[in-house]
């Protein structure tokens, strides 16, 4: 894949600092609990950036905020990732940090508890539309609708893309912000993009698919096979493109109120499933850029899943080197 204005990526989110308890076994309340604790670098946005990087997309450049106190550190990480940084250093807030619960059971499901520091004080002052230059595609982490510094800079970012005619992608992040967000500010925020890569959780709550007592809801539900498709379909009417990241039950591609394909996930034996939907998202957009279709760029996305959840952490083993040796 040649590096350029169609195949170059613009990743617009988080830089954190991730600390990845992964306990030997149950928690014991009020003593000690065995565990591996590992500090590593992490954030969706930039996870996303490393994940395209590692799939064959040579030009990944990341846009994001971080503090003086590991500006240094998170720097030297993703230029080794083959990712370059145009990163904000913050002289007031640290760099956000994300504690990673890990499930010492089968799924290796993690919960987090967040401190997104600098990362959600990315602002409109600090955005040039230089940024855009020889960029073919921009991805916008959902983490910053959820400040209001970040929401003015995705305002002003997703404005300046629309006026070059670059299309922009968004994963939402989160359930849990998303619920306090509520979904219809959040489709308020997000009109002009052009494609949604949401979790089966994220897509709905955004469509309220979870309410057992909405009739039509469950119609729709029941016609699509399951709430997690169903949720892709609704959120299709919406936004051009939905790619729904289901976990287990692979990936569903939806357009205009429609299944498009419906793409199973790939085997594996978890052991962290930390940065899946990130590895997810980065591949399906290194094989767009490439020139794929939205279903076999979902089984990419599967597939680095698939790699991603077999390791501790949210980042790639190992990154292939761009093909041009920079």
């Amino acid at each position: 894949m040649t590096a350029g204005p169609d195949g170059t990526l613009l990743v617009i989110g988080d830089v954190i600092t991730d600390i990845v308890v992964r306990p030997r076994g149950p928690l014991a309340v009020g003593t000690d609990t065995a565990a591996s604790i590992r500090r590593l670098p992490g954030g969706a946005g930039a996870n996303v950036a490393c994940w395209a990087v590692h799939e064959g997309c040579e030009d990944v450049r990341l846009f994001g905020r971080v503090g003086a106190d590991a500006a240094v550190w998170h720097e030297r990480e993703l230029v080794a990732a083959g990712v370059r940084p145009r990163l904000v250093v913050d002289e007031e807030a640290p760099t956000g940090t994300v504690v990673c619960l890990v499930d010492a059971g089968a799924s290796a499901e993690r919960t987090f508890l967040t401190d997104s520091g600098a990362s959600l004080r990315l602002a409109p002052g600090d955005w040039s539309d230089a940024l855009l230059d020889g960029v073919g595609h921009l991805h916008l982490s959902g983490y910053l609708l959820f400040s209001a510094p970040s929401r003015a800079l995705v305002a002003v970012a997703l404005e300046a893309a629309r006026a070059r005619g670059v299309p922009v992608s968004l994963d939402p992040a989160s359930a849990g912000f998303l619920a306090e967000l509520g979904a219809d500010r959040f489709f308020s925020l997000v009109q002009g993009v052009d494609v949604l890569l949401p979790s089966h959780d994220e897509a709905c709550l955004l469509t309220g698919l979870f309410r057992t007592d909405d009739s039509a809801a469950d119609a729709v539900v029941g016609a699509a096979a399951d709430a997690g498709a169903g949720a892709a379909v609704e959120l299709s009417r919406r936004v051009p493109l939905v790619v729904a990241k289901l976990g287990a039950d692979g990936a569903v591609v939806a357009r205009g109120g429609a299944v498009c394909a419906r793409v199973p996930a790939v085997p594996a034996t978890p052991r962290d499933a930390t940065g899946a939907g990130d590895a997810f998202t980065g591949a399906f957009l290194a094989a767009l850029l490439s020139g794929a279709g939205p279903a076999e760029a979902a089984a990419r996305g599967c597939r680095a899943g698939a790699e991603a959840v077999e390791r501790v952490g949210g980042r790639p083993a190992c990154i292939r080197p761009p093909a041009h040796g920079g």
